[in-house]
Parts: structure tokens; C-alpha cells; sequence
């Protein structure tokens, strides 16, 4: 199965991901269930977390050589975002 790539991520706050696909679907990913995991815990650090990039083709988001997220996992771990404030606490001006 083929999934959207990644057309560009931002931090939205010390712990989330707000992912945009090429398929124009928006998504959040909460990245606190990793965080246990000796492989991410660089991303404590909210300066280390917010300087997430895409990778070019568009397969995984990534802070490092050692630190990556596939398309798949964001696409289908991440929650929908929402357009209207009370459906989501993450809403920020486009």
C-alpha cells in the first residue's frame, strides 16, 4: 500500500508534530510514547525537537542521522487535525 508523502512538518509544541502530506491531509503526531525509547530520547530536549526536517523525497521526517519518523508511522499513527478550535487544542493560524 502506497501512502501520502510528507510535504512538510513542524514542532507545535515540545512533544507534537503537525504533518502536512501531498495529499493536502494534515495530521498531528504525539511523539510521548517514544520517548522511553533509548532512540529517541534526544527529543526531551524541545530546541532538538523543534528542529525537525523533511526528508527530500518525502518518506520520513527526521532530526538526525540516528533519529527518523517513516510516512507510514505519521500516516498512520497521526490523529486528523482539525480546522476549528474545539475539536483541536493544537490549532494555529495557517
Amino acid at each position: 500500500m502506497s501512502y501520502p508523502k510528507i510535504k512538510s512538518a513542524r514542532a507545535i509544541d515540545n512533544h507534537t508534530l503537525l504533518v502536512e502530506f501531498d495529499n493536502q491531509e494534515r495530521k498531528w503526531y504525539d511523539i510521548t510514547p517514544l520517548l522511553n525509547r533509548e532512540m529517541f530520547a534526544p527529543l526531551h530536549n524541545p530546541a532538538f525537537f523543534k528542529n525537525v526536517q523533511v526528508e527530500k523525497s518525502g518518506h520520513a521526517v527526521y532530526w538526525n542521522d540516528d533519529i527518523d519518523l517513516s510516512e507510514y508511522e505519521l500516516w498512520s499513527k497521526g490523529e486528523t487535525f482539525a480546522s476549528n478550535k474545539q475539536q483541536n487544542p493544537y490549532l494555529l493560524s495557517a
